[in-house]
């Protein structure tokens, strides 16, 4: 920093927090310009540094994550300082720790429409997914060994695909259903039913995913589930992207297990849950305790719990209104001027999607080049599930679902939240459009 510079700078107290004196207080769906911030170290030292933002950020990754909400925020920072207590001490503290636990567990029951005893509280969805499958395949080994077969998609996420590909490795038989010819990014029910009907009694489980994380594409999972309990299979969904944002009653459907998180709906990371049907039984994957009726070893992480607890009450008044229509209405006007004005494909376009999510290929562009860009004119999305960003191969589901690697490999991802506005989406139009034009330009100069 230059001394007119360091002059310039505002001063910063140790331990504190600051916003730069003149900017604007925190609007939702958009980060502050300019911002100051002072660390202070367990040594007793700080480092304080200036955050330059010369353009308003938008962002547009909330499939990725959510920003907690500001009563999430609160109510997690009084639990660290009032409910910090073991929930499973038998003293008073103990005890109001735990009932903090419980009130929490009461409002995710309602969002998702269960009892609270089927809600099993984990360090969030892809804990929750394994505990699901690996659950249920360990369980049927030692109840019902013929029963060991496990049936899911190419168009899962990585938390369950993964998952499916390393048990293949071990041996156990996993079936791949084919996609969807009429709803792209979705499963074949008919092959599912075709399957059940011949192989019921071989199957452990039933795993798909309620809405695709990279597309947005629904999955029918009232037939699925339907299906699954004419034949007597249990169903796993992965419900991560739809629990928040769509109306949810567990109860009314056939389904066993339910997976989800709570920071994909302004909650706080590191906390999620499981739905377990009553009476449906799962091995346990964590040991070490009879926490969570002894589905899951460990002390609880009651403040997360309390967080995910407030964004579940949250998110349901939310549903109560016309949010998820408006966001629909936004996300088509988005989507529609970036693909006139680009070429750009619209994948799973004809398919029922989630509100919130779209998912645009450029031709012969590099996702990776288009995010950079994006990134430095502030606008923030991605090239498909945060946890395989790291990749540069193009996304396993695009390609699952036939797409031709030329467009796959330029296909970027844009997610709303509830807190999107219509300023945002259109500004942010108008700059993914400049960035591909501009990309598009450089790349006709460097072949010619």
């Amino acid at each position: 920093m230059t001394e007119e510079e360091s002059r310039g700078a505002p001063e910063t107290v140790p331990g504190t927090c600051q916003e730069v004196p003149g900017t604007s207080r925190h609007v939702p769906g958009t980060l502050s310009l300019q911002r100051s911030v002072a660390f202070l170290g367990a040594s007793g030292n700080y480092t304080s540094f200036l955050v330059e933002r010369t353009v308003e950020r938008i962002y547009l990754d909330s499939n990725a994550t959510t920003r907690p909400a500001d009563e999430v925020v609160e109510a997690v920072a009084y639990a660290m300082r009032e409910s910090w207590a073991n929930p499973s001490s038998v003293h008073r503290a103990g005890g109001e720790a735990k009932r903090a636990v419980e009130l929490a567990r009461e409002s995710v029951a309602r969002l998702v429409g269960c009892q609270e005893r089927e809600v099993v509280f984990t360090s969030g969805g892809t804990e929750s997914a394994n505990l699901a499958i690996r659950g249920s395949l360990e369980h049927f080994a030692a109840a019902h060994p013929a029963r060991g077969v496990l049936v899911t998609t190419k168009f899962e996420h990585s938390a369950v695909r993964e998952l499916a590909q390393q048990c293949e490795k071990r041996g156990t038989e996993v079936v791949w259903l084919a996609g969807s010819l009429h709803a792209p990014g979705t499963p074949d029910l008919d092959a599912l039913e075709a399957l059940l009907a011949a192989r019921a009694d071989e199957v452990a489980l039933v795993s798909l995913m309620w809405a695709n994380n990279e597309t947005g594409a629904i999955t029918d999972i009232v037939r699925a589930g339907a299906l699954c309990r004419e034949h007597g299979v249990r169903f796993h969904t992965d419900a991560t992207q739809w629990v928040g944002k769509m109306p949810t009653d567990l109860a009314a459907l056939q389904v066993d297990l339910a997976s989800f998180a709570a920071h994909k709906l302004h909650g706080p990371k590191g906390v999620g849950a499981l739905y377990v049907r009553r009476n449906v039984r799962v091995t346990p994957q964590t040991y070490g305790g009879p926490q969570e009726r002894e589905r899951r070893g460990g002390t609880e992480n009651a403040a997360a719990i309390v967080g995910f607890g407030v964004a579940a009450d949250l998110a349901r008044a939310w549903l109560a209104g016309e949010g998820a229509a408006l966001g629909t209405y936004l996300r088509d006007r988005f989507e529609q001027t970036v693909a006139q004005a680009t070429g750009g494909v619209i994948h799973a376009q004809h398919a029922p999607r989630l509100w919130n999510t779209t998912n645009i290929g450029f031709a012969k562009l590099e996702a990776e080049a288009i995010l950079l860009l994006l990134s430095e004119r502030g606008v923030f999305a991605s090239a498909g599930a945060a946890c395989s960003s790291g990749s540069l191969d193009p996304s396993p589901v695009l390609l699952a679902m036939g797409i031709a690697p030329e467009v796959a490999h330029g296909s970027i991802r844009f997610s709303l939240s509830r807190e999107t506005t219509a300023t945002e989406c259109d500004e942010a139009a108008r700059r993914v459009i400049a960035a591909i034009e501009r990309l598009r330009a450089s790349t006709s100069a460097a072949v010619g």
